[in-house]
């Protein structure tokens, strides 16, 4: 069964590109690489700890980009709320947090036309990680319970991967955005820190809005060109829709 998105966002900004790289004039030199091929950038912690973080977001939106900011707003509800607040009068389009339903809540109160997205489990964890962190519960089950508080307290999306969205999609429709990283166009390598990983096509099939892809393209031969491929492999999911 396919659970292709059926919200109006331009085809060729559901990829997102993390810029997973060693500094800011890195990223600029990706981002000015690539062209047109990616419109969309997820600006993290390993960015916000090398140099001028606000600076390179405000770079990017005059070099017309979106920007989805993750940094995982984890602390008592107050702060969350004003972080997030600071965070919208930068013209950020997406942001993570990833705390419990009051962090959520006070970041959905606060979050102007920026939208939140809860994080539900990562990528990089299995069962194993999960049971480690404490977590007795099927990490389906997780995932769905996160989902769904954050849909009641006013999140715009959850961050999830593929393999759980089409439970998302049967039990809360498309009433949430999904934004599915952990996407690998070829087979996964053994040195791979993600486990839970899905296809591009599997991906939007399973229900994603919006996919994250970092080292398919930062680490390929030809950057441009292999974003160019993923673009086209998203087109051909919506071309018959």
């Amino acid at each position: 069964m396919s659970f292709i998105s059926t919200k109006p966002i331009p085809v060729r900004e559901r990829l997102i590109m993390a810029l997973d790289v060693p500094g800011i004039p890195e990223a600029q030199a990706l981002v000015e690489e690539l062209g047109d091929s990616v419109i969309f950038y997820k600006v993290g912690m390993e960015l916000f700890m090398l140099g001028d973080y606000f600076g390179f977001i405000e770079w990017l939106k005059q070099h017309n980009k979106k920007v989805f900011v993750d940094l995982k707003f984890f602390d008592v509800p107050a702060t969350v709320g004003r972080a997030i607040k600071a965070l919208s009068r930068k013209g950020v389009d997406f942001a993570t947090v990833h705390g419990n339903d009051a962090m959520l809540e006070a970041a959905a109160k606060k979050k102007g036309d920026l939208k939140v997205l809860a994080v539900t489990a990562l990528t990089s964890l299995d069962r194993g990680d999960l049971d480690d962190l404490g977590f007795v519960c099927d990490v389906h089950d997780l995932v769905l319970s996160r989902a769904k508080r954050a849909l009641q307290i006013g999140c715009d999306g959850i961050v999830s991967s593929g393999l759980e969205a089409p439970m998302l999609r049967e039990e809360l429709g498309h009433k949430l955005l999904v934004i599915t990283p952990g996407i690998r166009p070829v087979d996964n390598r053994e040195d791979d820190d993600q486990k839970r990983v899905v296809s591009v096509e599997t991906a939007f099939q399973n229900g994603a809005d919006y996919i994250v892809v970092g080292r398919p393209i930062r680490d390929a031969e030809n950057r441009k060109a292999m974003a160019e491929k993923i673009q086209d492999q998203i087109l051909a999911q919506f071309s018959s829709y």
